[in-house]
């Protein structure tokens, strides 16, 4: 039986502009049954040195987990009578169209959404019967008999066994306290059982790492029912008989359930999953609880919402899509190109990460899709694509405690290099002359500038969507003549350049001036995505074709290190590491990897070969003697997922609309920035002005000056200030386009500059704690309800600065939110006004050039950053 089905799009002109909402999973519950001769009313188990597990019989029965400092919250509790482990065998289809990608989930053969709960055990380092007692389980799961090293395991962890099965109880009888002994039930039909195992332990001193796993399905059919409840049992013990399996006989007589409706598939369906050797689920579900009024944040970089709750979200890297929602142009995607729209749930950088208002946190290990069900207010159900699941639990008692605690698991960036948080990024492009001119025009503004980003430097075509950069990793000599020397008269001004690259490569015979053709190399070296036939596994994107690298082939990294060492060996200090998000979902992989899985990896990979480039050359030159004692390599990427903090060194946003809009505008670019900062992402920021321009005969989106204007402000107080000038730059308003722009451009260098020494202690710290450089302020002042309603509107930088900026097509004043929590007033930094009341709005004059910006009153941070102000002739 085949239950994955991959349809392709990418070619499909004319198509729906309002797509559905993709049919999944619904969310699965059951009932919890447990037997009392083996599970006791009420008893506690200790994970570890510092957790414990908390069985109660009550109202059904349900799992606590505390943390021994905090023996009275619960940081992961079960539903009382309610099951927690489901499972499922679907059909899957998944739609692909140039980066975009909706899984459906299109029949629904199985469930098993009740559950048995046969014994809880505690499992100590010297426990020799447990393979004795559990010889049907998984391979490699709870073998722990035959370890030779223990080291890392943290005695006692705590194993949960029973069955996962899909028969349901008569509703004129009740089972007292969910003891499957004293149930009554039906039998009739067709039915499916399966055992599970639940092992908590701990990992360190705040984790609980959990594992989920599900064992082989066993299928029974019944075509009579006698009338004596007592006949039925019997008779379905006796078809039970049938199968020689030892496990399903102990469970049938430990259990002794009674009766049961069955409310599974058509028997002819089920004789056919048998005669298919059916042998495991591709569904399970995890379900606990949660608390009504309980915020859900994180979940990686998320650009619609911070607060998830009521929501389902799916964990799936793509193309976060041309709209988002935002209209009219979600209408014109969806109508052009298949689904490239997107919704509010698509991003490049997702995580299976979140935490909550209530301080409860959890991430999923692994890389299946999942889909974190929220929509239910007493309960979160994770749906995981796989038969099996792998997470932890975390505790903390502060948002900040718990980022810390994900980061110490996941990793944390390394500090960025000086040079590109002391100025300006100039992003630009045409060629070496357009270069100097720029460089001259913005010595007479006195911008202090970092480096030029030089996206066009492997030359550009003209193609059916205008003009797109060679996907060849060398200079082209013709556009950038005289390219060392450039970088030379730069460097001499402390001034890096930086460049672009990614995982694809185009076929460029057709590129007059190319000295190589990384293409053909890669494929001549076996080092490419390949199809289903054993070809290269041409991937449309826009205009052309391309060849994606096989990261998981042995051979890959080190031909595309050297690729990147000749770029530096240039003196090129930095470049943007793009895309990463589209590996196709049916490709084939040298490691031989689900693909699927694989895809959500794919861009960790990417991050981890540039990474791996960076440290090395780093390690080379100890030693040696340079004339920049800054001298450093730096990369930036947008595709990611839960491990990326550990190998990327700075994130941006990807390609917002040039517009005021929501889901895809400068709005969402503050939202991106505080959920990714969240999820572990610490540097994070956005192109300055926006990316994506849309010239149609109807729909226009341009950059405007005002847009451009804001968008300065608000990335003057992010990790790096960088323009870009968009993918239709004669259509926008750029840095350099009049006298204004260009003022006001320098004006916000200098802005960024005068915080320079408090951004170098807060990235010093993201590398120790993980913590990012721009904050929801719910990181700092949870217990304001206030703060939870707050997305786009403010944020801090640190804990010293708070802005609020303007967002809104021609406003020039913001409602400025001061929490409760601290004894402190906050200083406006343009007026000096101090604001004492605490829990209340303001509303605050902001005009073009002088955003809402305070700092705490008497902090040293502040009174730094004003005299730098004042020094820098801003203030």
């Amino acid at each position: 039986m085949t239950t994955l089905k991959i349809t392709k799009k990418h070619h499909k002109h004319f198509n729906n502009p309002f797509p559905s909402t993709p049919a999944s999973l619904p969310l699965l519950q059951g009932n919890l049954l447990f037997n009392s001769q083996t599970v006791p009313s009420h008893q506690h188990f200790s994970i570890g040195k510092d957790f414990q597990l908390s069985w109660s019989s009550n109202n059904g029965g349900s799992l606590s987990i505390y943390h021994q400092s905090q023996p009275k919250r619960a940081i992961w509790s079960t539903i009382p009578g309610q099951a927690f482990v489901s499972a499922a065998l679907a059909e899957t289809e998944v739609e692909e169209s140039r980066g975009s990608f909706v899984v459906k989930d299109r029949k629904l053969h199985l469930v098993c959404h009740h559950q048995t709960i046969l014994d809880i055990r505690v499992i100590d380092q010297f426990d020799h019967s447990l393979e004795a007692q559990d010889q049907d389980s998984p391979s490699g799961f709870l073998d722990l008999d035959q370890k030779t090293d223990f080291k890392g395991t943290q005695f006692p962890m705590v194993l949960v066994t029973g069955w996962v099965f899909n028969m349901r109880r008569k509703k004129k009888h009740s089972h007292k306290y969910g003891t499957l002994e004293n149930a009554q039930f039906e039998g009739k039909g067709p039915s499916t059982c399966a055992r599970y195992w639940v092992l908590f332990e701990q990992k360190n001193r705040n984790q609980i790492g959990f594992q989920v796993k599900l064992g082989q399905p066993n299928f029974e059919f019944r075509t009579k029912a006698s009338p004596a409840a007592s006949g039925r049992y019997k008779g379905f013990r006796r078809r039970l008989g049938q199968f020689q399996k030892r496990r399903l006989r102990w469970f049938w007589s430990s259990a002794r359930p009674r009766g049961f409706v069955f409310v599974s598939s058509s028997e002819e369906e089920l004789e056919e999953l048998k005669a298919e050797e059916f042998k495991e689920f591709n569904r399970v579900c995890l379900t606990y609880s949660s608390e009504e009024n309980e915020r859900f944040y994180g979940f990686g970089e998320q650009f619609s919402h911070m607060d998830f709750k009521g929501k389902r979200v799916p964990i799936l890297v793509q193309e976060q899509g041309i709209g988002r929602g935002d209209q009219p142009i979600t209408f014109a995607a969806n109508l052009i190109s298949y689904r490239a729209g997107g919704d509010w749930s698509t991003t490049y950088a997702p995580s299976p990460f979140y935490m909550t208002s209530k301080m409860r946190s959890l991430y999923l290990e692994g890389y299946d899709y999942s889909i974190f069900d929220l929509t239910k207010q007493d309960r979160v159900q994770i749906q995981i694509h796989g038969n099996s699941v792998e997470g932890r639990i975390l505790h903390g008692t502060s948002p900040s405690e718990l980022i810390e605690c994900f980061t110490e698991t996941i990793g944390r960036p390394p500090k960025l290099p000086d040079w590109i948080i002391s100025g300006a990024v100039v992003g630009m492009q045409g060629g070496t002359e357009s270069v100097r001119h720029i460089w001259n025009e913005l010595k007479t503004y006195n911008a202090p500038i970092s480096a030029f980003w030089l996206q066009d430097w492997v030359g550009q075509r003209e193609t059916l969507v205008g003009s797109q950069l060679w996907w060849n990793w060398e200079v082209d000599s013709i556009r950038y003549t005289g390219w060392q020397q450039l970088i030379k008269d730069l460097s001499v001004q402390h001034i890096k350049v930086m460049t672009y690259c990614n995982p694809c490569l185009a076929p460029c015979h057709e590129k007059p001036n190319r000295r190589r053709n990384l293409f053909e190399e890669a494929k001549k070296l076996d080092i490419l995505v390949k199809d289903k036939l054993g070809e290269p596994y041409m991937v449309p994107n826009t205009a052309f074709d391309v060849g994606m690298l096989d990261l998981t082939h042995p051979d890959t990294a080190s031909w595309f290190k050297q690729n990147l060492q000749e770029m530096v060996d240039d003196g090129v200090r930095g470049w943007m590491a793009d895309f990463g998000e589209g590996l196709p979902v049916d490709a084939t992989l040298y490691s031989g990897e689900d693909p699927i899985s694989a895809h959500n990896k794919y861009p960790e990979l990417w991050a981890q070969i540039n990474r791996e480039f960076v440290d090395e050359w780093k390690a080379n030159r100890v030693g040696k003697e340079v004339e920049d004692p800054e001298e450093a390599l730096v990369f930036f990427m947008r595709a990611g997922f839960r491990d990326s903090p550990k190998w990327g060194m700075l994130f941006w946003e990807g390609d917002q609309m040039v517009s005021w809009q929501t889901h895809d505008g400068i709005k969402s670019a503050v939202v991106g920035l505080l959920s990714s900062g969240i999820s572990g992402y610490a540097f994070n920021h956005s192109d300055i002005g926006g990316y994506c321009a849309v010239n149609l005969p109807f729909i226009n989106y341009r950059r405007s000056e005002e847009l451009l204007l804001r968008w300065m402000e608000l990335n003057a107080f992010t990790t790096v200030f960088r323009t870009h000038e968009g993918n239709k730059p004669s259509c926008n308003s750029q840095f350099y386009s009049n006298d204004r722009t260009l003022s006001h451009f320098a004006r916000f260098a200098k802005i960024y500059k005068a915080w320079r020494f408090y951004r170098v202690q807060l990235v010093q710290e993201a590398a120790q704690k993980g913590l990012p450089v721009c904050r929801h302020l719910f990181l700092h002042y949870p217990d304001d309800e206030h703060v939870h309603s707050l997305s786009y509107h403010q944020f801090l930088v640190g804990t010293e600065i708070l802005v609020v900026p303007v967002l809104d097509k021609g406003k020039n004043n913001v409602k400025a939110y001061f929490p409760t929590g601290e004894s402190c007033t906050w200083q406006h930094i343009w007026t000096g006004k101090h604001f004492g009341r605490q829990g209340v709005e303001a509303t605050v004059e902001a005009p073009i050039g002088c955003p809402a910006v305070f700092v705490k009153t008497g902090s040293i941070v502040g009174e730094t950053f004003l005299k730098n102000l004042i020094d820098l002739k801003v203030l």
